[in-house]
């Protein structure tokens, strides 16, 4: 539904804009402001992980959940993205209902579906450290 889409991301763009709930760069925040931008770069698909309020682990459990996600999508040939920066906002009352999220879970990990733009488009990344402990 890109019309709860565009919603969910105009909810989050100015749930973050006005409460700032996170340590960002400023040019996040700029960008947040951009009329232009969409949070979830108009991808026609949104899976809100989400877990119960209780339990040590949600947001770990959730995280990885992700990524088996992710990688399914990637064995499909689709694109993901978590979208960090509507997270706070999908906590909301207000976000909760736009994405049908019982009031006893929380959202953790929220995946923006699409097919990639351009195959194989290359991410700079740093180098992995792999560190052993004996």
């Amino acid at each position: 539904n890109r019309n709860l889409l565009d919603e969910i991301s105009a909810g989050a763009k100015s749930y973050m804009t006005r409460t700032r709930p996170l340590e960002l760069p400023e040019t996040l925040y700029q960008k947040l402001a951009d009329p232009d931008f969409h949070v979830f770069y108009r991808a026609p698909a949104l899976i809100v992980i989400s877990a119960a309020a209780q339990g040590p682990w949600i947001e770990a459990d959730g995280a990885l959940a992700a990524e088996n996600l992710m990688l399914a999508a990637q064995a499909q040939g689709l694109g993901s993205c978590w979208i960090g920066l509507s997270q706070p906002f999908l906590a909301t009352p207000e976000g909760r209902a736009l994405a049908q999220l019982p009031k006893e879970e929380n959202p953790v990990a929220p995946i923006a579906i699409s097919r990639p733009a351009q195959a194989d488009a290359p991410t700079p990344r740093q180098p992995v450290v792999a560190r052993w402990i004996a």
